[in-house]
């Protein structure tokens, strides 16, 4: 059986022997039922990871001893998906496909077509949702750095960060090079633009390519924009040797 991964504080996991509690702790005792002698693996999401083994379990906590501590290093190069807002609960399928894919950091996008518009207090939850699935994904993919979900981001931040990456991409259904014939960074940031339900509109298209970046052509069908980013994610983790 693959050992179950939870979130624990850095404080924990430098010591020998602790109270694994809290919301974790509690999900690991009461819903995983582990008990004594099972084996679990505890990270703090930014790369340190403890495995560790139950001596007790209580009601909503263990009692757990440290066996290993190791740091997994950050990827290289690192891969951003920018991802224009998806209707609907599209977009945490989205952020749960590409966190499992191993995607390093998730932008989402107000884009001039989107249907979703985040505001007020919606953008506050839907960001929630993005950042607890990316979590929860992180954890079921045994992810020992989970990845960023920043702040949603407007057209000219987006056009910053494609200034700023050592590859900048945007999907485009009328490109004329394939995603697969790119050539590759082997280091610094490669970041993808994936556009909503209706598109990268032309002044998009323009802004980006005056950042330097370059529109590819992910296949000879058209995909959803849920599933766009993790298409893109197989492609490029496979050609960088990540996978």
């Amino acid at each position: 059986m693959t050992v179950p991964v939870f979130l624990a504080e850095p404080d924990d996991l430098a010591r020998p022997e602790f109270t694994f509690g809290g919301p974790e702790g509690r999900h690991a005792a009461a819903v995983r039922r582990l008990r004594a002698g099972e084996r679990l693996d505890l990270t703090d999401g930014a790369g340190a990871v403890a495995e560790c083994v139950v001596r007790d379990a209580g009601k909503d906590s263990l009692r757990v001893a440290v066996l290993r501590r190791y740091e997994v290093p950050p990827p290289s190069p690192r891969l951003v998906v920018v991802q224009g807002l998806p209707k609907g609960d599209r977009g945490e399928l989205a952020v749960e496909m590409m966190t499992e894919a191993g995607v390093d950091v998730i932008v989402p996008w107000a884009a001039a077509r989107c249907v979703t518009q985040w505001k007020g207090e919606r953008a506050a939850k839907s960001l929630a949702r993005w950042r607890s699935t990316a979590r929860e994904a992180g954890k079921q993919s045994r992810r020992f750095r989970l990845p960023e979900v920043t702040e949603p981001a407007a057209t000219p931040a987006v056009a910053a960060l494609l200034s700023a990456a050592k590859l900048g991409v945007v999907l485009h259904e009328e490109a004329a090079s394939p995603l697969s014939a790119l050539d590759l960074p082997g280091d610094g940031d490669i970041v993808v633009v994936v556009g909503p339900e209706g598109g990268v509109s032309g002044e998009e298209i323009e802004a980006f390519r005056e950042a330097g970046a370059v529109p590819a052509l992910l296949g000879p069908t058209v995909l959803r924009t849920s599933t766009a980013g993790v298409a893109a994610a197989a492609v490029l983790q496979t050609r960088t040797g990540r996978w």
